[in-house]
């Protein structure tokens, strides 16, 4: 369905059933590749994050 999604988009805005196709293959490959390195990078940050709120929270305890 995606697929389908994708070359029907992509042939509205070309015109160009071979273009739309190379996009509808390609679309999901990118999208792949970017939700993967999102997700790396949005997990970093969560983890430093959590770490400063348990160090402020390990500081204020102390004092």
């Amino acid at each position: 369905m995606h697929f389908a999604v994708a070359v029907l988009v992509a042939f509205a805005l070309t015109r160009d059933i071979r273009i739309a196709l190379a996009i509808g293959t390609i679309e999901p490959l990118v999208q792949t590749v970017f939700f993967t390195l999102h997700d790396r990078l949005w997990t970093r940050a969560e983890a430093k994050k959590a770490a400063r709120r348990a160090a402020a929270e390990a500081e204020g305890a102390s004092a």
